[in-house]
């Protein structure tokens, strides 16, 4: 599990563990990037987490990693700066999958009954739009928890395996290319379907759809 100082890594490990998947916590770029399969999770700021990335070494260990093409979760920051570029403080973030992150945003006058929260902080369901080991345990239609102000804008289609409604707008909730997958939404708060999702990374070996 990658600790880039974005948080919420003690309990994605405490998840691992209830589903019989030991995992380490680690802010050394080696141990990464010697890594068997790579938790990359967070939450909070992505222009903070893009600079501590850059400083560490952590980015470039995480971009190895990927290009070795060992099985790879992302989860919420981790989907965020996995794209090419955030609008958050208009940062470059690590080009895994082609596209880009945007903020909500919403005009009161076009949401019925007021002004769409922005955060999203709750619980949301997601449309599954393709298939994938990582998929098998989940159907569309399961909600999961959100925590998020901003969303992903993949360049390919294809890219977004499940897609989102919040305020109206649909976002790709969950990414998926090659031997990287990822979810908007953080599973390791998600109750059972989120844990039937942990397990699945558990037997996944890295191979995808896309």
């Amino acid at each position: 599990i990658v600790d880039y100082e974005a948080g919420n890594v003690r309990s994605v490990q405490l998840a691992c563990r209830r589903v019989g998947m030991e995992a380490t916590i680690t802010s050394d770029p080696e141990q990464v990037r010697k890594a068997q399969k790579l938790i990359f999770p967070g939450v909070g700021s992505a222009e903070s987490a893009v600079d501590t990335l850059a400083a560490t070494g952590l980015g470039e260990a995480v971009q190895e990693f990927y290009q070795a093409g060992k099985p790879l979760l992302g989860i919420c920051l981790g989907l965020q700066i996995a794209l090419d570029f955030t609008e958050e403080g208009s940062k470059p973030c690590l080009g895994l999958v082609p596209g880009t992150c945007a903020k909500f945003e919403f005009a009161d006058s076009d949401i019925p009954g007021g002004a769409i929260k922005v955060p999203q902080i709750g619980w949301n369901a997601v449309q599954l739009t393709g298939e994938h080991p990582m998929l098998k345990h989940s159907r569309s239609g399961d909600e999961f928890y959100f925590v998020n102000s901003y969303y992903a804008k993949p360049a390919d289609e294809a890219h977004a395996l499940g897609i989102t409604d919040y305020g109206g707008l649909s976002f790709a909730s969950i990414l998926a290319k090659d031997n990287f997958f990822a979810t908007q939404f953080h599973l390791e708060k998600s109750g059972e379907l989120g844990l039937k999702l942990l397990s699945s990374f558990a037997d996944w070996q890295g191979q995808g759809p896309c």
